[in-house]
């Protein structure tokens, strides 16, 4: 608790034994007068009020108030100060007994009703002296305005002292709050301080008509009860029941308030699961739904209760860990999630494995406010995917990369719908005869502002926004194209185009190549389609179902980066693979490095003896080129046979190779 704290709590208990002091010996009378049984159930009624509060909803949270103060007032209109203070304080004392509070609690609580009862009463005897009268009525329709005065000097009074308090806690301006809360509480405490003179008048008339006043009541329970739910669905992910993105960010700010109050920290993590569509697509959304509420179980057991976990949309969440303000210690709670993460999932009848890619950016370390923080959370979650990391802190050499990356997000999908994004092809050619016999197919973006976009930034990006499937689309239907073209000048090549992890495994991908080939009328084995090792070793058995329904299309797979991965000897020999591409880091040093010249061999070898094709990438030098054929290897590509080129260029080459002349 801070000083001011402190302080201005130590000052309200002062002032209200002082206040409860002087209205026991300073007001005239007797507490208890004979015939006014209505006092005894007056108080009883604030007792219930105090053990049964009443539930709504303000200023963004669920909270709540009591009818005690209804029948406060009803004691200080029928019974004067010394009734009302003895009503309230005893039953907010049996009230707060009841739940254990703290005795600080206890003693700030009587002491904030003692001075609200004190100053309520002054403005009732300054006002109408001669209340509570003793006739049949305890006061005439003239005293109506000194009532309603006294009840509004109650009610500014008490929701002062207590919204001082909640502000100097979140760390926000007093007078800021102190407005806003005397808003918010003027339709719900205002409200129900206006009936005590009805509660009053009923029981002057007869004592049980006061049980008519708990329909009202009861409609303002109702009412808030519905305004919470209405709140709740208005802040909360229907799925899970998780914090929705705006209930998030608020909670951010709140953290942010606490911190600063406080001289802490704390940390920010979003996380997105890795192939979610893929399962989606390819189990369907029922399946996806229960995964997802799934994972949202698991992260709350994961982390502490005082941690928020929300679900952003889709597949992403994000989290506030309070108190975490280092990145080694949020770095291992990320691992700790992680690796829950990693824990087979059982959805229905389905046991299905998943992973995370976690962005962490640190209050004040990385951000001082929620925009900040969010957004550099969100760049590191991209540098870990990018770096095939599980997790990252945000470092600032990451976020040159925001404003291009924002920029290429906002602009691919009319990229991709205008046909801006153009195809190089790099030859592929026999190491015997050096005959061009095919070509990989490589997406380039030549964008007016950014210059020219490599596939390592926007097929990431594409993989995120939902826009791969579009995007595969398109360079599958531009590669079938221009090999339908090549055809008709009698250049019968294959051609190759590289999957994404997502486009693999994306249940529609056997439905759209046939419909592309009979498009472009090019037989199925002029299509290769390049799948990365890492990519097969993810998920075995689905990898293999979905090869298995490629190969079933007739179009020629490969596998790529072979040797950069962990794929066995026992699941490469059960695939229908018919290509092996040897990943250029062992071919480029090859001459020179006995080590990767023997990693080579053996690929090759491996290649064969499973009756498949061996490819090398990489090949920049003759030397290379002939101690590849000297190895029996098939085929290669590489800057020594050409550099990825345009169309028309590759064109130029096949020409030469034949002897066309140029001009043809």
């Amino acid at each position: 608790m801070s000083p001011h704290l402190n302080r201005f709590v130590a000052a309200v208990i002062v002032l209200g034994t002082m206040a409860a002091g002087g209205v026991l010996l300073l007001e005239p009378g007797h507490l208890w007068r004979p015939g006014h049984h209505e006092l005894l159930v007056f108080g009883m009624c604030a007792l219930l009020g105090e053990l049964v509060p009443l539930k709504v909803y303000r200023r963004g949270a669920e909270g709540e108030t009591t009818t005690s103060t209804t029948f406060a007032v009803a004691l200080l209109i029928a019974g004067g100060p010394k009734a009302a203070l003895v009503g309230l304080l005893g039953a907010n004392l049996i009230a707060d007994l009841v739940r254990h509070k703290p005795a600080r609690k206890i003693a700030f609580n009587l002491a904030q009703y003692a001075i609200s009862v004190g100053v309520a009463g002054l403005v009732l005897w300054t006002l109408a002296p001669e209340v509570p009268r003793t006739g049949t009525f305890h006061f005439d329709p003239d005293d109506l305005p000194a009532i309603f005065a006294a009840s509004l000097a109650f009610f500014v009074v008490n929701t002062s002292i207590v919204a001082a308090v909640i502000a100097m806690v979140e760390g926000v301006g007093i007078w800021r709050h102190l407005v806003e809360d005397w808003f918010s509480q003027a339709s719900t405490t205002g409200l129900m301080l206006g009936l005590s003179p009805i509660v009053v008048l009923a029981a002057d008339y007869s004592l049980p008509l006061i049980s008519l006043l708990f329909l009202p009541l009861y409609a303002i329970h109702r009412g808030g009860r519905a305004a919470i739910a209405k709140e709740h669905q208005a802040v909360h992910d229907a799925l899970t029941g998780l914090p929705n993105r705006v209930l998030f960010r608020d909670r951010v700010e709140q953290a942010i308030r606490i911190a600063r109050r406080h001289g802490t920290g704390f940390t920010v993590m979003l996380m997105d699961l890795n192939h979610f569509k893929e399962i989606n697509d390819t189990l369907g959304h029922h399946q996806g739904d229960r995964l997802l509420q799934e994972v949202a179980a698991r992260l709350r057991v994961s982390l502490r209760e005082s941690d928020t976990v929300a679900r952003l949309g889709g597949d992403e969440f994000g989290v506030v860990l309070h108190g975490v303000a280092t990145s080694a210690d949020a770095g291992t709670i990320a691992e700790s999630v992680l690796a829950r993460l990693r824990e087979p999932f059982r959805v229905d009848a389905t046991t299905l494995q998943i992973g995370g890619s976690i962005g962490l950016a640190s209050f004040p370390e990385h951000g001082e406010d929620v925009e900040t923080l969010i957004q550099r959370a969100d760049i590191a979650m991209y540098a870990a995917k990018a770096s095939s990391c599980e997790y990252a802190t945000f470092d600032a050499s990451q976020d040159h990369h925001s404003p291009r990356r924002l920029a290429i997000a906002a602009e691919l999908r009319s990229a991709i719908e205008r046909g801006e994004l153009v195809l190089a092809y790099q030859p592929k050619a026999e190491l015997r005869t050096g005959r061009i016999v095919g070509v990989e197919a490589l997406a380039r973006w030549e964008h007016p502002e950014l210059g020219l976009v490599h596939p390592s930034e926007f097929v990431p990006i594409a993989e995120q926004t939902g826009l791969i499937i579009a995007l595969t689309s398109a360079v599958l239907d531009a590669a079938l194209e221009r090999a339908a073209a090549w055809r008709a000048l009698g250049h019968d090549l294959t051609v190759a185009v590289n999957l994404s992890a997502r486009s693999f495994l994306d249940a529609g991908l056997a439905e759209e190549i046939p419909r592309l080939l009979a498009a472009r009328d090019v037989p199925p084995d002029r299509l290769e389609l390049e799948i990365t090792e890492s990519m097969l070793m993810q998920d075995p058995v689905r990898a293999r179902t979905t090869l298995e329904r490629l190969a079933a299309i007739g179009v020629a797979l490969a596998v790529d980066d072979f040797g950069t991965g962990y794929s066995s000897l026992a699941h490469l020999k059960r695939l229908p693979v018919d290509t092996i591409k040897i990943d250029k880091s062992f071919v480029i040093d090859m001459a020179h490095d006995e080590a990767d010249d023997a990693i080579v061999r053996s690929t090759i070898e491996l290649a064969h003896n499973l009756g498949l094709q061996a490819v090398a990438e990489g090949v920049e030098s003759a030397a290379i080129w002939m101690r590849l054929a000297a190895l029996g290897c098939d085929l290669a590509q590489g800057f020594h046979l050409s550099p990825p080129v345009r169309a028309d260029a590759l064109l130029a080459l096949l020409d030469a190779e034949r002897g066309v002349p140029a001009v043809a």
